[in-house]
């Protein structure tokens, strides 16, 4: 699941709380220690989180059965393990810390919520808002149009996927790594390096060619996917290799009438001097 998160940071009170969205899940997960320093007003929530937890485990509370933990960045930069909970599971653990601060976190929860519930039912501001940010980082309009095009096949690619029955995030992952695989030649890991990428999102540093035949390997496994009855990891791992086994004819085909290989170690990023 780390592979699918984008991590972000909310300010609240001059105090950091750790924000990750989950995109197969939908959801944000929101730091336990975080949330708990804020209501505590203590710069170690970690011991406050530690007794309430175990006190919580003991009363069975659901809250506890639900926080699992994601990698975040700590003080010193990297990434380490740290509790998590969804905003439902927050709002619970906010009943069990008396706090004077108890309702404008409420607040800030809900407006979180409300971003997403927003854009839910009006798609048109989650595009706005990554025309705005492509843009300001220096993308041009052609690239963006393409690249939003992509992100739509990508999530019909994984709604498919859902529709029949890949339910784990490891299975996703090994899906896509096995659809780019195919097409380009590279895995997941092997086509970041070759670009010379760390965390950076390997879409938005493809050319347009790359990203209209990645897009070709999901719409295309997609189809062929939708026209089959059967369910589960095997079906879906079948429908992956037909699809994008497609897209891998179109590359070598464009690469023998152009002489030129596809797969480029360009990286299509920042094509404007930022303002």
């Amino acid at each position: 699941m780390k592979n699918q998160l984008k991590i972000l940071e909310k300010e609240f009170d001059n105090s950091k709380i750790r924000t990750v969205w989950d995109k197969e899940q939908e959801k944000y997960y929101i730091s336990v220690v975080d949330i708990v320093s804020v209501l505590t007003e203590s710069k170690d929530g970690r011991k406050y989180w530690n007794k309430l937890k175990q006190r919580l485990k003991e009363e069975g509370n659901e809250t506890v059965t639900n926080c699992h933990q994601l990698k975040l960045p700590a003080e010193d930069g990297k990434m380490r393990l740290t509790d998590v909970v969804d905003i439902e599971g927050m709002f619970r653990l906010i009943e069990s810390i008396p706090s004077k601060k108890a309702e404008p976190i409420k607040l800030w929860l809900a407006r979180l919520g409300k971003e997403r519930i927003d854009e839910e039912y009006d798609p048109e501001i989650t595009i706005n808002r990554a025309l705005e940010t492509y843009r300001r980082k220096g993308y041009s309009d052609d690239w963006i149009n393409q690249r939003l095009k992509a992100i739509d096949a990508r999530k019909e690619f994984t709604d498919e996927l859902r529709h029949k029955g890949i339910e784990k995030s490891n299975d996703f992952a090994s899906l896509t790594n096995l659809l780019t695989k195919v097409w380009s030649g590279f895995s997941v890991k092997e086509y970041k390096e070759y670009k010379g990428l760390t965390k950076e999102n390997l879409r938005d540093n493809m050319t347009n060619m790359e990203l209209v035949l990645n897009m070709l390997a999901e719409v295309s496994s997609t189809e062929i996917s939708k026209s089959k009855n059967d369910t589960g990891y095997s079906s879906a791992e079948s429908s992956v290799i037909k699809g994008s086994s497609i897209a891998k004819n179109a590359r070598e085909q464009i690469e023998q009438e152009t002489g030129k290989k596809v797969v480029t170690s360009e990286r299509h990023i920042n094509t404007k001097q930022l303002r």
